[in-house]
C-alpha cells in the first residue's frame, strides 16, 4: 500500500516529496507536507501501549514496523523547591519531565526513525541520508542498521567526539562538511538529486523541517503524556525547538486525540530555545502572521548545540497559533545553571533540553497546574562540550 498522500496546510496543495511545499517556497516561507491527520476513534487511551507503533493506525506506513523499542519513556516530576517531594504520584500539579533520553539511542530522534526507516522500505529504498548535529544521525544509523539499509550521515566538524562515536559504532558512513548546517545540508541536497537516497531529515532552503512521514512518529509523545496524565489536564507542554519537528508532531498528536474526543482540550505548548539563535521568540513579538512567517534573526554559537536556527519553520509557528502557545529564550548561563540543578536531581540531560526546563520552571504558576518539559536527548552524548571541555 502507498503511503497516505502529503498536503500543504498552509494552502492547501497537495505535494510530492520531501522538500516542503514548492508553492509556499516561492513565497520565501518554508512548509511541510504532512500526511492526514489520524482517526483515533473507538481507541482506548488507557489501553494504549506507548510508542509509534502502539497505535500503527496513527501512522502514514503500513509494512512491518522497525523497532528497537522506542518510546514509553519516564515522566518525572521536578523539584521546584527543597520542599518538593521527590517521587509524588503521578496525576499532581507541578514541573514534570518527558525524559526521551531513555529511547534506544538516547534521544527523541528514534520515533522519528523508526517511522522514518520504515517508510523507506516501504518506497523500495536502499539507501537512507541525514544531515545532523549528531542525534538524528545517531538514530537514523541504527534503525537503518536494523532494517539492512545503508545509511549516509552529513556532520560538521562541531559535531561532539561523542556523537560522532556514536554515529560511527552503529554503521552509519559519516561525511563531514564544513563547520555550518548549510554545508552539510547542501551535500545531502545533492545526494538526494544524484543518487536517489531517501531523505530522513530536513534539507533544503528555506526549511520545512524534516520527513514529514518520519515526523508522525512524534505524535506518540503527546499520546503518551496524555495516558500518563489521565483525568489531569496538561497546563502546558515546553518543547526544545529548532525546526520544529517534534514541536509540530506533539501538537498533531494531541489534535487527533482531541478530535477522538480522548481528550477534552489540547495543552498550551510552548517553543523553548538559547537566546543566541531564536526566530520563534523574535518572530511571535510581530503582531502580522505573515510578517511572523518570514522572520530572520542572526543565529549565534550556543551551548545547545543542537538547537538554533535564521528562520522559524511554519510547522512551529503553526502549533503554537493553534494552542496558544508562546516561544520562550534563554542564555547559556541560564542553561548551564539548569543543566547543573537537573543533574542534582540524578539528570543527565543534553544542555539543548536544560533549555526547556529553564523555561518550564517560569510556567508554574502553582501547585495545581501541570507543566510538562521535554528532555529531548541524554547528556552522555556531549558530556565534554556541557563541562566546557574541548571537544577533542
Amino acid at each position: 500500500m502507498p503511503p497516505a498522500p502529503l498536503r500543504c496546510p498552509r494552502c492547501g496543495r497537495a505535494a510530492d516529496g520531501f522538500t516542503g511545499c514548492a508553492s509556499c517556497a516561492r513565497d520565501d516561507v518554508g512548509v511541510n507536507t504532512p500526511p492526514p491527520l489520524a482517526d483515533l476513534s473507538g481507541l482506548d487511551l488507557a489501553a494504549y501501549p506507548g510508542g509509534p507503533w502502539g497505535w500503527p493506525a496513527a501512522l502514514p506506513v503500513s509494512g512491518p514496523p522497525v523497532t528497537l523499542g522506542e518510546g514509553n519513556t519516564p515522566v518525572v516530576r521536578l523539584r521546584t523547591t527543597s520542599a518538593t517531594a521527590a517521587r509524588p504520584t503521578t496525576g499532581d500539579g507541578g514541573l514534570w519531565l518527558k525524559y526521551e533520553g531513555a529511547n534506544p539511542t538516547g534521544s527523541h530522534k528514534d520515533r522519528a526513525m523508526s517511522v522514518g526507516v520504515a517508510a523507506a522500505l516501504a518506497a523500495g529504498a536502499d539507501t537512507v541520508v541525514a544531515a545532523s548535529s549528531g542525534n538524528a544521525g545517531a538514530a537514523a544509523a541504527a534503525y537503518a542498521t536494523r532494517a539492512g539499509l545503508r545509511c549516509v550521515v552529513f556532520t560538521t566538524d562541531a559535531v561532539p567526539p561523542e556523537l560522532r562515536a556514536q554515529i560511527d559504532a552503529l554503521g552509519a558512513e559519516r561525511q563531514v562538511r564544513g563547520d555550518g548546517t548549510a554545508e552539510r545540508n547542501a551535500a545531502m541536497a545533492e545526494a538526494v538529486a544524484t543518487h536517489g537516497w531517501y531523505p530522513l531529515t530536513s534539507f533544503s532552503t528555506p526549511s520545512p523541517g524534516g520527513n514529514p512521514y518520519a515526523n508522525e512518529g512524534y505524535k506518540s509523545v503527546a499520546h503518551e503524556l496524555a495516558r500518563d496524565f489521565a483525568g489531569r489536564p496538561i497546563d502546558t507542554v515546553v518543547v526544545p525547538t529548532s525546526r520544529a519537528d517534534l514541536l509540530a508532531g506533539i501538537a498533531r498528536g494531541f489534535r487527533e486525540l482531541a478530535g477522538a474526543g480522548l481528550i477534552a482540550e489540547v495543552p498550551r505548548l510552548v517553543a523553548a530555545e538559547p537566546a543566541a539563535a531564536a526566530p520563534f521568540t523574535a518572530a511571535l513579538r510581530q503582531p502580522d502572521r505573515a510578517d511572523q512567517e518570514r522572520t530572520r534573526v542572526n543565529s549565534g554559537p550556543t551551548v545547545a548545540f543542537s538547537l538554533g536556527e535564521r528562520r522559524p519553520c511554519w510547522q512551529g509557528l503553526d502549533a503554537l497559533w493553534r494552542t496558544g502557545g508562546t516561544a520562550v529564550a534563554v542564555d547559556d548561563e541560564v542553561t548551564m545553571a539548569e543543566y547543573r540543578r537537573l543533574a542534582a536531581e540524578g539528570l543527565l540531560l543534553e544542555p539543548s533540553s536544560a533549555v526547556a526546563v529553564a523555561v518550564a520552571r517560569t510556567l508554574v504558576t502553582g501547585p495545581d497546574a501541570v507543566v510538562v518539559a521535554i528532555g529531548t536527548a541524554t547528556g552522555m552524548k556531549a558530556l565534554g562540550t556541557a563541562s566546557g571541555r574541548d571537544g577533542d
